[in-house]
């Protein structure tokens, strides 16, 4: 590994087992609210260091709490732990032994990062006040977040402050993106369920077809951003599955869409909900089917706060320099669920690179994506040095 700027020497020397940490993760994914061994390891890891530990917070989440001295502040830091239902294809020594999922959005890379920082920081203890470290279950869409809110996290654990790191594939190791206001799209799920009438192929005009349907709309959908949207205004509406039918000879009853859809505009987000209700029962009722919608929000517009925005980012450039701090790439419209977090509890979601090319570059929800083992260092000595300059 090399040896990167900022990166606490403590934290250096211990790397090569964070590492294992992070590849024993890598090598057994759990999917949103299953992380019952990752909630384990964590717990015992904490326990173990001289952490307060409650677990099953939002089902498998993980508090850990560490005070020192007498300060008033209170400081939350949030990595996630799940991983997604995708089947890996890097041929790494420690890739996924379960079939069917993998850590393609790096957060086992996340987890061993908070882990290496506890660690360091429980060792060390130079600051005043409360650490709260939040392993978070189920960001992929499943609402951990929502949930742990629901179930009193900030209530039992009153943060001043909350701070989250994702890691950006493409932007060099070294690079860290921490700039105010908007960072991450909302994002919502939509399930369109088609229903007309089935039977033979060879006798359509017997059936009420809800193919035809489906595909009328998913064309129309398609217009929802280029002739409903101020140009202005950035947007996604993207269908990932359609689903219909069995055998090329039948007409099936039904027909199902799974779309995501996302904006940086909360106004822009109720426009296209209702546009897209309208455009799908009005197709299908020209179609002569019934439509069925279900609307999931997952995540909100992500919003850092300006005087939180301004400590994350004096902390990365202290370590790194300014002119490793790299701007959002244009047309960027990932989203993360810590944007609730964010609704409730001023703070910062940055992104740290995970390099480019051959070595990192790999984008997220790909069967062909790796953390990077070369940032682990350089993530958990920005959340010490975070801490510690928080909690002065």
């Amino acid at each position: 590994m090399s040896n990167l700027p900022g990166v606490i020497p403590a934290i250096k020397q211990r790397e090569e087992q964070f590492i294992a940490v992070r590849h024993s993760i890598h090598a057994h994914p759990e999917l949103g609210f299953e992380e019952v061994a990752t909630s384990k390891l964590v717990a015992e890891s904490l326990r173990a260091w001289g952490y307060e530990v409650t677990a099953g917070i939002g089902g498998t989440g993980v508090v850990g709490q560490l005070r020192c001295g007498a300060g008033a502040r209170r400081l939350g830091i949030r990595a996630d732990m799940d991983a997604l239902p995708i089947h890996e294809d890097t041929g790494l020594p420690y890739a996924s032994k379960l079939p069917g999922k993998m850590h393609a959005c790096g957060h086992d890379g996340h987890t061993a990062i908070l882990l290496a920082a506890a660690r360091h920081l429980a060792d060390t203890r130079e600051f005043d006040g409360t650490l709260n470290l939040i392993f978070q279950p189920a960001e992929e869409g499943q609402g951990g977040a929502a949930r742990m809110m629901a179930e009193g996290l900030f209530e039992r654990f009153p943060c001043d402050a909350v701070f989250a790191l994702h890691n950006g594939p493409t932007l060099p190791v070294g690079s860290f993106i921490v700039q105010p206001g908007v960072l991450a799209a909302s994002a919502d799920i939509v399930s369109i369920k088609l229903t007309g009438k089935g039977g033979h192929g060879g006798m359509p005009h017997t059936c009420v077809d809800p193919i035809v349907a489906m595909a009328s709309i998913i064309l129309s959908l398609q217009t929802i951003v280029s002739r409903n949207l101020p140009p202005d205004q950035p947007a996604v509406v993207s269908i990932g599955s359609a689903q219909a039918g069995s055998a090329s000879n039948v007409i099936p009853d039904c027909a199902r869409l799974e779309l995501t859809v996302r904006t940086y505009n909360p106004a822009i987000q109720q426009q296209i909900e209702s546009r897209l209700r309208e455009l799908v029962s009005l197709q299908a009722q020209s179609f002569g089917v019934t439509a069925e919608i279900e609307w999931t929000p997952v995540t909100r517009v992500l919003v850092n706060t300006p005087e939180e925005t301004r400590i994350a980012r004096e902390v990365a450039e202290a370590m790194v320099g300014p002119q490793a701090i790299v701007p959002l790439p244009a047309g960027a419209m990932g989203g993360d669920d810590f944007s609730w977090m964010l609704e409730k509890v001023p703070g910062c979601y940055v992104v740290l690179g995970n390099g480019v090319g051959s070595k990192g570059g790999c984008m997220i929800h790909n069967p062909g994506y790796d953390f990077n083992d070369e940032i682990l260092s350089l993530g958990a000595s920005y959340w010490a040095r975070l801490a510690e300059t928080y909690l002065r």
